[in-house]
């Protein structure tokens, strides 16, 4: 195992900087923009203390990156997580911990499973997903949905970066999709945690790249 005294920072950063080192995949023929979490409990900092602060820009990249595949026809997709009363279908997340913030206590009804209002949602056009656990393709529709769509590249935002992100990146790899995650539009509670998981996304599963390239790369229906 290779040691260094750097932080997960300066590793992603010196990578990103660096010539590449695995070639980029690029958007494919149709993409689909995928929102993780960005529902209140992550993102409302002055009213739950799950909360966490992401990118000065990432609400508003998110809501351009949203106009834009929806400009295009394509599908934008809002995963949240939600549990019935007592986290009954929660599995082991409800033995992580119980008080009044504990994750399985999130209701479908809750304020903490609103999708955060500085993010524009379209009703008629937009997919709401629910999710139970980390991937937005657990237990879900998720791969019809896209195979009806024929969707070969996924956008995805959100967070946290370590979790729910990285869990969804890994299973669209694996399920045969493209990935590019724009770097302003993931966040987490850690910084540690949030680079050292945008360099394993960036080396491993997919395109990190900055939200301002793959907003001109969808405006000009180019890689």
């Amino acid at each position: 195992m290779l040691t260094t005294d750097k932080t997960s920072r300066q590793i992603y950063e010196a990578y990103r900087a660096a010539a590449p080192r695995v070639p980029a995949r690029g958007l494919g023929a149709r993409a689909a923009l995928l929102n993780i979490d960005l529902q209140r409990r992550y993102t409302d900092t002055a009213t739950f203390s799950s909360a966490y602060e992401g990118h000065p820009r990432q609400f508003e990249a998110v809501n351009a990156l949203a106009a834009q595949m929806r400009a295009r026809g394509l599908p934008v997709i809002w995963a949240y997580v939600a549990y019935l009363p007592g986290g009954a279908d929660a599995g082991w997340w409800s033995k992580l911990s119980d008080n009044p913030m504990s994750l399985h206590r999130v209701g479908h009804d809750s304020p903490q499973a609103e999708i955060d209002p500085r993010l524009q949602v379209d009703p008629g056009h937009d997919l709401m997903l629910h999710k139970r656990m980390s991937s937005a393709f657990f237990e879900t529709h998720l791969t019809s949905y896209l195979i009806y769509n024929r969707i070969d590249t996924l956008i995805v935002t959100g967070g946290a970066t370590s979790g729910c992100v990285r869990g969804t990146v890994m299973d669209a790899l694996s399920l045969g999709y493209r990935v590019t995650v724009p770097e302003e539009c993931v966040a987490d509670r850690e910084e540690g945690a949030h680079y050292a998981n945008l360099y394993d996304i960036a080396v491993k599963y997919g395109d990190v790249r900055p939200v301002d390239d793959v907003l001109a790369a969808l405006a000009a229906g180019q890689e």
